[in-house]
């Protein structure tokens, strides 16, 4: 009988922390802002002036950071605090705390509130009473809540007859979400609309109530809100009002009840009640705005000529067989007055010069008519507010490309927030800007005409504006926030960073650096350059991966940040779970520089 040799294999694991320490780079800049080891508020005032171009910086300024970050220090070590220089222990915790990030620490407003609401992007939810799916979650108070907690200004509630038909209910209609009452709705909006900034919030109503159940609404909304209520009564407003003039306010917006007897009819279905497809999450990193983005550019270059098919896309799940004798005392609330985008396009894209209006598309008709009418919708939307929701099959609460929305104008792009993935991402980031106040001053460019009257062309291809630098120092927290055997069970993490622009389609791409093996505290100094026609609605999209050979690329955190919010210099980073909550120690060190 023959023997058989066995080779037992042992693996060690391999978890002992490497101390973090400076990049090279970091130390030179110590050595050249300090003297005899020691960085004093002057050397920090130098730095910050010369390093990270903040000009208007000023000694006292410098003094109050330089004594904020010994502190910092001195608390971590456990010692008592004595006023001297910070070493570059000290000036190294100082460029990764939360005093040197990425965006301004102190979130304040600085855009012009005083313009009226159709030159803002507006932080929108859809179906917003939803804890998730879109056919059988949950309706509650809950989402609501959490969504103004975040800086959501526009709240969508879905109002039908309850079962007795003598109340209101939110549900999703045609579904098998189970109801919550309207009065809870309305009374956490009251209680959380300002919480996270004091500027307007608008609810979205879709009706499908009867005259008594509208007169009803009414009385709700008006002893809840009281003169939190804007309403303009029985005349349309010839211009919106500014963000500024309605703090504190809340504004319905709904289609006069009229307009719902000319809508779908019984047996038409809306984009609550299909069957979904994959999701865009599922694609490759960054494809799912990229894809879209490039099939725009392509449908312009080859469809230029053909005709854009018009299709209904306004509210849905409309109840045919409301009567005409509205209640008066509601149709008195509705300060925004939602209008048809039935027939053809030129005839709802064309600008009434007594009275403005919303208009809401769904996704696809977006796309469909940015196609022809790319510069229309421009011009509409200078005055006039665009909403945009997501198509029928997304019931997993998925999202869409929001660029395309707001490369045309549109100020309020619907997304559901129940859920994650990177064009809620996108959504998060771009409301970061403006102190996170939920209103974000549209671009110069979508809001003045050009010679001879004439709106910008999203078709056309803009010359280079400027070009982000970005280098990626290094990352540090992980083996804070995440258990040791979180991305390897034998070995510390291979980390890597997916770092990108999402924006106009020119100025949109993705880059990656090389995966650092074996690191809980990776260090890359990998350099990027991002060349920019429009700015000013770029977000920079970063992404942490820990590679795998064999399987998906694990989740190591991201962000998204509007381009023309960076603090330029040395700064950190912090990064977000998928679900858009911050970490509390997971950040990147990097650098930021503008060079025309």
């Amino acid at each position: 009988m023959s023997k058989q040799t066995y080779r037992i294999c042992c693996f060690q694991r391999k978890f002992k922390m490497k101390e973090a320490e400076p990049p090279n780079e970091i130390k030179d800049l110590f050595d050249r802002y300090s003297e005899n080891g020691i960085m004093t508020a002057e050397h920090l005032y130098q730095f910050l002036k010369d390093v990270q171009s903040e000009d208007k910086v000023t000694k006292e300024e410098a003094e109050f950071i330089l004594e904020s970050a010994l502190k910092l220090v001195h608390e971590h070590l456990n010692i008592v605090f004595h006023r001297k220089g910070l070493n570059l222990d000290g000036f190294f915790r100082y460029l990764f705390s939360d005093a040197n990030a990425s965006l301004s620490p102190h979130k304040k407003v600085h855009h012009d509130m005083t313009a009226p609401l159709s030159h803002y992007f507006i932080y929108t939810s859809h179906n917003t009473y939803l804890t998730g799916n879109q056919l059988n979650s949950d309706c509650s108070d809950v989402p609501i809540i959490k969504a103004l907690q975040r800086g959501v200004r526009v709240i969508e509630l879905d109002m039908w007859p309850n079962s007795s038909k003598d109340n209101v209910d939110i549900l999703h209609g045609g579904t098998l979400t189970p109801p919550v009452e309207l009065i809870q709705c309305l009374k956490s909006i009251k209680e959380h609309a300002f919480v996270a900034s004091e500027y307007p919030v608008i609810l979205t109503l879709e009706d499908h109530l009867t005259p008594n159940l509208q007169a009803k609404v009414a009385e709700m909304v008006t002893q809840i809100f009281g003169d939190m209520l804007f309403t303009c009564g029985a005349e349309c407003l010839s211009e919106f009002p500014s963000p500024e003039s309605l703090k504190g306010r809340v504004i319905i917006s709904t289609k006069p009840p009229k307009e719902y007897l000319e809508t779908k009819k019984p047996d038409e279905k809306d984009n609550g009640s299909q069957k979904g497809k994959k999701s865009l999450e599922e694609k490759a990193w960054g494809a799912e705005i990229s894809d879209l983005t490039q099939k725009l550019i392509a449908l312009y270059e080859n469809k230029e000529n053909g005709e854009c098919q018009d299709e209904e896309a306004d509210s849905h799940h409309e109840n045919p067989n409301i009567q005409q004798n509205t209640a008066p005392e509601y149709k008195h609330l509705i300060a925004i007055q939602g209008a048809k985008s039935k027939g053809p396009t030129s005839e709802w894209l064309t600008i009434d010069p007594i009275k403005v209006k919303r208009i809401s598309l769904n996704e696809e008709k977006l796309t469909n008519v940015a196609l022809k009418h790319g510069k229309e919708l421009i011009r509409f939307t200078q005055r006039n507010l665009l909403r945009v929701y997501p198509k029928g099959i997304r019931v997993d609460s998925s999202n869409y490309n929001p660029l395309i929305g707001w490369m045309h104008g549109a100020q309020m792009v619907a997304f559901n927030m129940q859920g994650n993935g990177r064009p809620l991402w996108l959504m998060q980031g771009m409301f970061r800007a403006n102190g996170g106040c939920g209103y974000v001053k549209k671009p110069e460019l979508l809001l003045k005409d050009g010679p001879n009257n004439e709106v910008h062309d999203p078709k056309r291809l803009l010359s280079v504006k400027t070009t982000l630098k970005v280098k990626i120092y290094m990352g540090r927290g992980w083996h804070l926030d995440f258990k040791r055997t979180h991305f390897d069970i034998y070995s510390p993490p291979d980390f890597y960073v997916k770092i990108g622009i999402a924006g106009v389609p020119a100025d949109s791409r993705v880059k990656k650096t090389r995966p650092i093996e074996d690191n809980w505290v990776p260090t890359w100094n990998d350099e990027f350059e991002f060349s920019l026609t429009v700015p000013e609605i770029a977000l920079l999209r970063v992404e942490v991966h820990e590679y795998d050979m064999s399987e998906i690329d694990d989740f190591g955190g991201q962000t998204c940040i509007p381009v023309s919010e960076l603090r330029t210099g040395i700064r950190a980073v912090p990064l977000y779970n998928e679900k858009g909550e911050k970490y509390p120690s997971v950040k990147l060190l990097m650098r930021f520089e503008f060079v025309k």
